[in-house]
């Protein structure tokens, strides 16, 4: 499996909020059946390379199915295929890390 960071930015809009776009992105990630995680910044999503790249496709058209003339997206795949990833892995290794004290 696969980690998708995605972050899609609807420009030209009316006003600069984002919110109510997000929403209709995280629907389409709903019905994606892909698990995905949003955070401050963008969104998670885990999958296999064929299934991230399809739903990066997804919702990068999204806006421009609602109207808007200029999408501007941001993405990062990491895809390991030594080992199984999922989402908050990497988190949960760095606190890992943080709790083992080395003696000194």
């Amino acid at each position: 499996m696969a980690l998708l960071e995605i972050t899609v930015i609807s420009l030209g809009t009316a006003g600069s909020g984002l919110s109510a776009w997000i929403a209709g992105l995280e629907s389409l990630l709903e019905e994606s059946c892909l698990p995905f995680r949003l955070n401050d910044m963008g969104t998670i999503v885990e999958g296999s390379a064929d299934e991230l790249f399809a739903i990066a496709r997804k919702l990068h058209e999204y806006c421009f199915v609602e109207g808007v003339a200029r999408v501007y997206t941001v993405m990062k795949i990491d895809d390991r295929r030594d080992k199984s990833v999922a989402i908050g892995d990497k988190v949960a290794s760095v606190e890992a890390r943080k709790a083992v004290k080395p003696d000194k």
